[in-house]
């Protein structure tokens, strides 16, 4: 189905509706008893949702110690002796993990003070040795309760998953896509510009992964650089395999929140 966007002026007013949506089902999730997982992507898209989530946090003195951060993808390179796959050190610039701990846990868990927080065991990150235990683990808890999604400016990878994978794609292993790879020199710094320094590989949810296991998802794009992003989005009528983040169509209770710069389509 066409999902009808919502548009924003710009992505600090969009990243704080997104986080009182959040907040506000923390707080139901709460009343309930129920554990409350949230798909987390890595990158510059949500940022201003993690950084209103954490005044949403503040202001409203909300108790995190039900709450999941799901991390949809990491970096991983491969032994060249074994061809076994590992995550990336977490200290690189890089690593989803690290961002995951910086920029969304740690702000969050200062936020709800001391013994109100996200705990170790409830920071999850798929682990290439092992990628079905990830699904099994989100199964286990009856899903994600709210997952937020970006999109690649110029080839609409999702997570990791790049052109060209199946609808029914599960947690895995994949090989990053050249365009992907480029365009993750702008997310991350630490790159230093140079392709050769962006890692060949990653583990990713995948598609099937957020479509059949998600209660809520909410694509998030800003800027003027995701207005073709943006224009795929808004027509696609189902998955359209060629661009990945289409998997919003398909999938359960979708939104779109857009701002005006990616709204020049």
């Amino acid at each position: 189905m066409r999902v009808v966007p919502t548009v924003f002026p710009d992505p600090e007013v969009l990243g704080r509706a997104l986080a009182k949506l959040i907040a506000d089902e923390l707080v139901e999730s709460a009343e309930r008893g129920d554990v409350f997982l949230l798909g987390c992507p890595g990158g510059r898209s949500a940022l201003s949702t993690y950084r209103a989530l954490t005044g949403e946090v503040s202001r409203r003195r909300l108790d995190l110690s039900h709450l999941v951060i799901v991390m949809m993808d990491e970096y991983v390179e491969r032994d060249a002796t074994s061809g076994e796959f590992r995550r990336i050190a977490a200290a690189a610039g890089h690593s989803c993990v690290r961002f995951g701990e910086i920029e969304i846990v740690g702000p969050l868990n200062r936020a709800a003070g001391p013994g109100r927080g996200i705990t170790a065991d409830r920071f999850w990150v798929p682990d290439p040795a092992s990628p079905e235990q990830f699904d099994k683990l989100i199964s286990d808890q009856g899903g994600i309760d709210l997952f937020i999604l970006a999109t690649g400016a110029s080839d609409g990878h999702v997570a990791l998953n790049p052109a060209g994978t199946q609808p029914g794609a599960r947690t895995s292993v994949v090989t990053l896509a050249e365009q992907t790879r480029h365009d993750n020199l702008a997310t991350f710094p630490s790159f230093g510009n140079r392709i050769e320094n962006v890692p060949l590989y990653g583990i990713t949810v995948g598609v099937g992964t957020i479509c059949e296991q998600t209660k809520r998802v909410v694509m998030v794009v800003h800027g003027a650089d995701k207005a073709e992003a943006t224009r795929r989005l808004v027509k696609a009528e189902h998955y359209e395999s060629d661009w990945p983040a289409t998997i919003l169509s398909d999938c359960v209770n979708p939104q779109l929140f857009i701002d005006v710069a990616a709204a020049h389509i």
